[in-house]
């Protein structure tokens, strides 16, 4: 199936006379950050629109169809941002690609929605297809179905129980410099004030809740270089390292209950490099480490844990995100739990969620779609994921 677009026209038609005018499309008042959207830029946005009205399989494959690679998301973003424009209920805000809608009810709790709308490069896996109950193509799963889950919230409950801000941001695959939720964190983290965090990363269509850190460090080991002749006359930096292994291997996982949940720490060697040539004794050996930690654990905590357990060594950190408590004693948690029924289960891998916990809100990972086929050739995902994460989402939210 490919792309189905409507005309501004009918897209007015659909939504509502009123919201589609270009005039509401360029005054200032449309836009929550006060930066209102030049009359060429909105020419441009009315290109290529999303059908709202669509149900959410067929929302979905129309933005699987408009490839949309990290640094290559205008199109898209132009898209998503010009179908929240014609939404009355909604204050539309743009930074860059990413896009931010919030509802201003005056309700007593608020909660992000959150998707990315980037994918992978391409992999001969576009157009969509739907085959069986399951719709094909490159970001089906990581995570264009979310983003019409989103959408299709925005559209269909103006009124909703909590007020509601949704984030569809840029370039999630690349480097996190790049990241468009990060740079909100930072430029606007007003638009991001919440009681809890829902993002919408494949997780089966079941929560799994929070997030745990990731560090990486270099362990390092020196000795003295010297010709393998005549090893004696030095000192072998690579075989210094078996200390360092032998601690590894000794190590014991931490296992906190946090919110109910069991989180399981992780600490090992990921990678060795040391050498010189076949005929010199290394002076240098580089052991590198990942720690993966409970998200009770600060940064500053996780640092001290792995700094203290290679005492003796030196101990560089060459990257480290902290993780995201999950917040489930929270009453928009607690009435969502309820909703969404089914088995909670932690996140044991680093996510977007750990954005808010820098903010101060807790946060769950909900979206259609198994992990396990993100950024695959065949990615893919269940209709049946993508609808009962719209119904259940509705449920709690109508």
């Amino acid at each position: 199936m490919g792309l189905a677009f409507l005309s501004r026209t009918s897209m007015h038609a659909t939504l509502g006379a009123g919201p589609g005018d270009r005039s509401a499309m360029d005054g200032p008042t449309r836009d929550g950050g006060g930066d209102p959207v030049g009359r060429a830029h909105a020419d441009k946005m009315g290109d290529m629109d999303i059908d709202l009205g669509a149900d959410v399989v067929t929302l979905t494959q129309q933005l699987v169809d408009i490839s949309s690679v990290s640094h290559e998301e205008q199109e898209i973003a132009d898209a998503v941002e010009a179908a929240l424009r014609g939404l009355p209920h909604l204050v539309v805000t743009r930074r860059g690609h990413t896009i931010v809608a919030r509802t201003e009810l005056g309700r007593g709790e608020r909660v992000v929605i959150a998707g990315h709308l980037d994918t992978v490069p391409l992999n001969d896996n576009l157009p969509s297809r739907l085959e069986g109950g399951v719709l094909h193509g490159l970001g089906s799963c990581d995570m264009k179905g979310g983003d019409a889950v989103m959408l299709k919230l925005a559209a269909d409950v103006p009124e909703p129980n909590r007020d509601l801000t949704f984030v569809f941001y840029e370039a999630e695959e690349v480097d996190s410099v790049h990241n468009g939720l990060r740079k909100l964190t930072e430029s606007d983290p007003h638009l991001l004030e919440a009681d809890f965090a829902i993002l919408m990363e494949p997780s089966n269509a079941a929560v799994e809740a929070g997030c745990q850190g990731t560090m990486r460090v270099d362990v390092r080991t020196t000795g003295e270089r010297c010709h393998s002749a005549r090893s004696w006359r030095g000192v072998n930096a690579i075989h210094l390292a078996g200390p360092v292994l032998a601690r590894l291997n000794d190590y014991v996982a931490r296992e906190p209950e946090i919110d109910g949940l069991i989180y399981h720490e992780g600490l090992n060697a990921t990678g060795i490099r040391g050498g010189v040539a076949g005929n010199v004794i290394p002076d240098e050996c580089v052991v590198e480490v990942n720690f993966r930690f409970a998200p009770d654990r600060s940064e500053a905590d996780a640092e001290a844990f792995v700094r203290d357990f290679f005492e003796g060594y030196d101990v560089t950190v060459t990257d480290i995100a902290a993780g995201a408590m999950p917040g489930l004693d929270r009453p928009a948690a607690k009435q969502f739990l309820e909703v969404v029924g089914g088995e909670v289960a932690p996140k044991f891998g680093w996510t977007d969620v750990a954005q808010f916990t820098k903010l101060g809100i807790p946060a769950v990972n909900f979206g259609p779609g198994d992990p396990m086929f993100a950024h695959k050739q065949d990615e893919h995902v269940p209709i049946e994921h993508i609808e009962r994460c719209e119904r259940l989402l509705k449920d709690w939210l109508a």
